[in-house]
């Protein structure tokens, strides 16, 4: 075995010491590589995370933005729709009205006044009543009593046309007068097809 000179130990040490030293700083700089992947594998994951909660965040902002416009849409439609109808529908009623207008100048409707005023009286039995004929219908008056052997009264106000009777003793009111059935179609009167409009 050869003994080693004072410098050829030093040298051996600080051969062996700087091997030592340079694992040592290879370790820590490896651990501190991995700590850093690791962190920027977090960070990575963080920012995609936060990515896809913004990116469903919008989505679901957009979607509600969209089913509010679509909304209002269909409700400014349903509106547009419904005034729409309520003017046709007023139209309508107006050319009825001028229909019947026309109808009530003709001997048919004459012929009708004498059937209602025959129906009212056949349905009192006899028993005290009133009947009335519109005022426009007012020219027809000796007429209609000659065709019907009733005495008629000429209402105060105007119904339209047709007549109304009433039966006293039993507080019943006959009435064939246009008047009421004109509003009450109106009322009633819905279009049909499409879609409904509440």
């Amino acid at each position: 075995m050869e003994t080693l000179t004072v410098e050829e130990k030093i040298l051996h040490l600080r051969v062996a010491a700087m091997e030592e030293a340079r694992a040592e700083g290879n370790a820590i700089m490896k651990r501190h590589e991995d700590a850093l992947k690791k962190l920027a594998e977090q960070h990575k994951e963080e920012a995609t995370r936060q990515s896809e909660t913004r990116i469903k965040a919008e989505s679901v902002n957009a979607r509600q933005q969209l089913n509010m416009a679509m909304s209002k849409a269909q409700l400014e439609l349903k509106r547009e729709i419904g005034a729409m109808h309520k003017d046709l529908k007023k139209q309508l009623f107006h050319e009825v009205e001028l229909k019947l207008r026309e109808f009530m100048k003709t001997e048919e409707y004459r012929d009708l006044l004498v059937k209602y005023i025959e129906k009212a009286a056949q349905f009192a039995g006899g028993e005290e009543m009133t009947i009335y004929i519109n005022p426009t219908d007012a020219d027809r008056k000796t007429y209609l009593e000659e065709h019907t052997g009733m005495e008629l009264t000429i209402s105060k106000e105007d119904f339209v046309g047709g007549v109304r009777a009433v039966i006293h003793k039993r507080n019943i009111l006959i009435d064939h007068a246009y008047k009421g059935a004109l509003e009450s179609e109106y009322q009633k009167f819905l279009f049909r097809g499409g879609s409904a409009i509440g």
